[in-house]
């Protein structure tokens, strides 16, 4: 058995810390469409959304969710609308747990050759063509369904892949369908890893069944506008693995790989076989409403006083928190560092989301040219980079920005005109989005 399945890719996390040149091209980039690799921009223009998960990443995201809830899988019908068994793991991973999670319907379906990137090659497999309901025409244009129940079909004692019944769909397989979505609607949970390039259509059509789900894509798409307002709402949060991890995808052979990634592959154990190549990519994660207990554990942090004396980070200890200057917030750098006795707003990392706990902490907004949270809108800016080359931009209002007496050295800044010729420019420096938050009570 093949232990890899398709998925959906995501790109490479971002720091906790960027410098502002860095800062507002990455802030260019998710704000456009969340993702910032350029193997996987290059897989989005192409629309290739083959790639291809681990089977251990499945068991170790599931698992979590059983540690915390036994049950969570009991007399569910669980949808894979991604997915075909013949090289899926999804499907293969519940098809064999699925007298163990006391699962009562399984369906996978999947999309019709036809449907993908001329550049891969298609091959019915044995199951398919030795069946007597293959079809030569339908094979290629028609996705298919299995399914899987509590009947032991070919009466072997067991129920398992074996027992899976399949057949073409009247359509393509694409999960914004009628057929699909009445799946959907039928399914309880639906796990998968949804098309790339359809990432957060496919969230929309998630939320519009209110199903539960569990999926597989990129963290930096939480600074969209859509996903944050359902991460704020405590109606999506990430999973319990996979975050600040690498993980390894298969792609297939001839896809345009970085050897830095394919070398990454291999030295986690994934060379290149006569099947796949393998990539890594840094910010892949889950993407959830099925609770698990680490999302519940609490952050141990120490007192603003104490990060001033002891933090092991150098600037946080030299400079402080500074007052953003068009938020009402404090600028704290890294998750490690909030200062637990601070009852204002703070402004953390993207990254605080993969320790988020709401119990704890509340999510006020994000630092992003839509929010509602923004005390200052400047006008055009002048991006000065280290080199002393300058760029007009107007960046500056995409993340939280702080004021500088004078023009720093080393660093890029920006620069803001007086009102009038007399009036001196002011300098600004800015930082990475961050996620406003207080604590749980706070006032």
């Amino acid at each position: 058995m093949p232990k890899r399945v398709k998925t959906a890719p995501a790109s490479d996390e971002a720091p906790e810390e960027l410098d502002e040149a860095t800062a507002e091209a990455s802030d260019d980039a998710a704000t456009a469409g969340g993702y910032t690799n350029s193997n996987l921009s290059a897989a989005r223009a192409a629309k290739n959304d083959e790639f291809y998960t681990l089977w251990a990443d499945i068991e170790r995201e599931m698992n979590a969710y059983l540690e915390y809830d036994a049950d969570v899988f009991r007399d569910k019908t669980i949808l894979l609308p991604c997915d075909d068994p013949e090289w899926s793991n999804f499907a293969k991973f519940f098809a064999l747990h699925f007298t163990d999670y006391g699962i009562k319907k399984l369906i996978s379906t999947s999309y019709a050759p036809d449907s993908k990137p001329a550049t891969i090659t298609y091959q019915p497999t044995l199951f398919e063509s030795q069946d007597p309901k293959f079809d030569e025409t339908k094979t290629r244009s028609h996705g298919k369904k299995f399914t899987l129940t509590a009947e032991d079909i070919n009466n072997d004692g067991v129920v398992n892949i074996d027992d899976l019944q399949w057949e073409y769909l009247d359509g393509d397989g694409d999960f914004r369908s009628d057929e699909v979505t009445a799946l959907r609607d039928e399914a309880d949970i639906v796990i998968t890893n949804p098309p790339f390039s359809l990432f957060r259509e496919f969230i929309s059509w998630l939320v519009e069944g209110e199903v539960k789900f569990s999926i597989v894509g990129s963290s930096n798409a939480v600074t969209t506008k859509d996903l944050f307002a359902l991460i704020k709402g405590n109606k999506l949060w990430k999973g319990a693995t996979a975050n600040n991890t690498d993980m390894v995808f298969g792609v297939p052979k001839g896809t345009t790989v970085k050897e830095a990634d394919k070398a990454k592959a291999k030295r986690l154990g994934y060379p290149s076989d006569d099947d796949y190549d393998y990539t890594r990519l840094g910010n892949s994660c889950w993407f959830t409403n099925i609770d698990h207990g680490r999302r519940h554990e609490a952050l141990q942090l120490m007192t603003m006083a104490d990060n001033r004396k002891y933090s092991k980070h150098a600037d946080v200890k030299s400079i402080g928190y500074r007052q953003m200057d068009n938020y009402d917030a404090i600028e704290v750098p890294y998750t490690d560092a909030i200062p637990s006795d601070y009852t204002g707003v703070m402004g953390v990392p993207i990254s605080f989301l993969d320790k988020y706990n709401p119990d704890q902490f509340e999510i006020v907004s994000l630092t992003q040219t839509w929010s509602d949270e923004s005390t200052k809108t400047y006008p055009t800016q002048t991006l000065v980079s280290p080199d002393g080359s300058r760029k007009t931009v107007g960046a500056l209002n995409s993340g939280p920005a702080f004021k500088v007496a004078t023009p720093p050295k080393g660093v890029a800044y920006y620069e803001v005109k007086g009102e009038d010729e007399k009036t001196p420019p002011s300098y600004y420096i800015s930082a990475y989005k961050r996620i406003l938050i207080r604590r749980k009570g706070a006032k």
